[in-house]
């Protein structure tokens, strides 16, 4: 292994535990767990789009935040199987919570959850979204199942792909 991977790992461990730590043991344990309940395969965020969808208004910002979403999420799920990563296994930070895959990079939680800010911002209102996104970030770390940079990649993607079908959408493309 190379110093700068035993660095990097090094410090990711260090994050986790401090996270844990600092939150183990806390209500943000259960509001954590709420997190990834909600988040599992983006079905929250779905979900969100097709209530806000629903109400008529601004059905075409909603729909395009759904589509970000959900192709945010497939990509994470792809990238996953590229990359192969495996989730922390630590001693002192064991899972909180269950996984469907043993696969870590990226977080497919905050990789859908960037996208729904990207999406959803818009109409729910920025501030809030990031506030989510935070909180979908740090649950991660909190629940053991995630490496720091595992949300730090998956929020860059979830950006990034959502940014795209907002930029494709407004240039004439239809969600």
């Amino acid at each position: 292994m190379s110093r700068t991977t035993s660095g990097v790992q090094r410090v990711e461990t260090t994050v986790l535990a401090a996270v844990r730590r600092g939150l183990g043991g806390t209500p943000a344990v259960p509001v954590a767990r709420g997190l990834s309940a909600f988040g599992e395969h983006a079905l929250g965020w779905l979900a969100l789009g097709a209530v806000g969808w629903a109400t008529g208004r601004r059905r075409r910002e909603w729909a395009t935040g759904a589509v970000g979403v959900a192709l945010a999420h497939a990509s994470a799920v792809g990238l996953k199987r590229v990359v192969r990563r495996t989730r922390p296994d630590l001693t002192d930070v064991p899972p909180l919570g269950p996984v469907h895959s043993l696969l870590s990079f990226p977080s497919a939680h905050t990789t859908s959850t960037a996208a729904a800010v990207i999406g959803y911002g818009p109409v729910v209102g920025g501030p809030v979204m990031l506030g989510a996104l935070s909180a979908m970030a740090v649950s991660r770390m909190l629940l053991g199942v995630h490496w720091p940079t595992d949300v730090v990649g998956g929020a860059l993607l979830g950006a990034g792909v959502a940014a795209g079908v907002r930029r494709a959408v407004d240039h004439g493309g239809t969600p």
